[in-house]
């Protein structure tokens, strides 16, 4: 008998799923609440890793692809301190063991390593109802409703799926970043103090990243460590009072880093950050399972979330098609090996959080990437 597997999101862990699934002629269908791929800008650069992102592309037989949409020279790093002092100036590295690549890109390769019709866009998960034998019948906003065997929530740091097997919520981090971005026109000086890839200034409970395109043009993000009362109480309609108030926090910094922020030509769209737990996990619910930021948000200071979403859908995938007649034993085995390697990339990733943006910072950051 066939199970319906039911894949909630198509960011990079449900995606990596479907993909190992459909090399071994397994059926499934993923469900993504946004209306295409171009619904939206699809973020910044990515460093993947070899001990687990790779390893992900590698097993769903995608490493040649990938290879072909790395950016070589973009992984370059240069960290200075709040009056604009170079402390450490990281090269690119074109033997890198965790090359850049775009969010998008990467994201785009997954999408077309499938069949165009196993991906359903715009639906946006509104229910889930348990029913007999671990089956569950899942309802979308726009009417649609389907019958599975096995649910499988990559739906991200909201995850609507995560509720079924578990209580734990994100909680904010304390940090928010506000993006910014500067086209090409005019943007030599800034290019030049940025050098060949990311620039991170740091300073305690403050940061600034900004990242040189080929293009010529630059992206980055602010970092306040505020509470998010603070930036909700700029008017919202008001970009330029945002970014106005932003401005006043760093006024003690180089006009060198301060321009970055005040030449920035993009609205300054505020992300929060939020993370799980570092112990979460949950017990074994039948018929469902999680990948990815649903399964264990934390922050981005280890460049661990996009990798470790891939991994998971490998796993999980992997774990499939080994038991794929008995899923719960495949489930079982999935999430004993999820857990202990969710909680050591959250606490390393806690770690660096807390590095960041200490008293000691931006030398702590310097140590950081000394040992990258």
């Amino acid at each position: 008998m066939k199970t319906s597997i039911t894949i909630i999101g198509a960011g990079m862990g449900g995606l990596m799923l479907a993909r190992v699934l459909h090399n071994h002629g397994i059926e499934f269908t993923v469900y993504e609440a946004e209306t295409s791929f171009t619904s939206r800008d699809q973020g910044g650069l990515l460093d993947i890793h070899e001990y687990n992102g790779q390893r992900a592309l590698k097993a769903a037989g995608l490493y040649e692809s990938f290879l072909k949409i790395v950016r070589p020279g973009e992984d370059a790093k240069r960290i200075v301190d709040k009056e604009g002092t170079i402390l450490l100036d990281k090269l690119s590295n074109p033997q890198s063991s965790q090359p850049e690549v775009a969010r998008g890109d990467l994201r785009k390769m997954l999408i077309d390593s499938i069949p165009s019709n196993k991906i359903l866009w715009g639906h946006k998960l509104k229910s889930v109802t348990a029913i007999d034998g671990g089956r569950h019948i899942v309802s979308f906003a726009n009417g649609t409703t389907v019958n599975c065997d096995l649910l499988v929530g990559a739906d991200g740091a909201w995850s609507k799926v995560r509720a079924i097997v578990s209580d734990s919520k994100p909680l904010y981090s304390g940090i928010t970043f506000v993006e910014i971005a500067i086209s090409s026109a005019n943007n030599k000086e800034n290019l030049d103090f940025i050098g060949q890839g990311t620039l991170i200034a740091a300073s305690h409970g403050k940061a600034l990243f900004a990242h040189r395109n080929a293009d010529g043009s630059c992206r980055g993000y602010v970092t306040l460590k505020k509470p998010e009362d603070w930036f909700k109480s700029f008017d919202s309609a008001n970009s330029e009072n945002l970014l106005h108030g932003v401005l006043e926090e760093f006024k003690d910094w180089s006009p060198k880093l301060t321009r970055l922020i005040a030449d920035s030509e993009c609205p300054p769209v505020l992300r929060p950050i939020y993370a799980l737990p570092a112990t979460h996990e949950w017990n074994r619910v039948p018929g469902v399972t999680l990948v990815g930021d649903a399964a264990h948000l934390m922050s981005p200071f280890a460049g661990e979330g996009a990798n470790l979403a891939l991994y998971d859908g490998a796993e999980l995938g992997q774990a499939l098609v080994n038991d794929y007649a008995d899923v719960e034993k495949a489930l079982l085995r999935y999430e004993r090996s999820l857990f202990p390697r969710s909680r050591e990339y959250a606490i390393k990733t806690a770690q660096n959080f807390e590095r960041f943006f200490d008293e000691t910072a931006p030398y702590s950051v310097v140590e950081i990437f000394k040992k990258i």
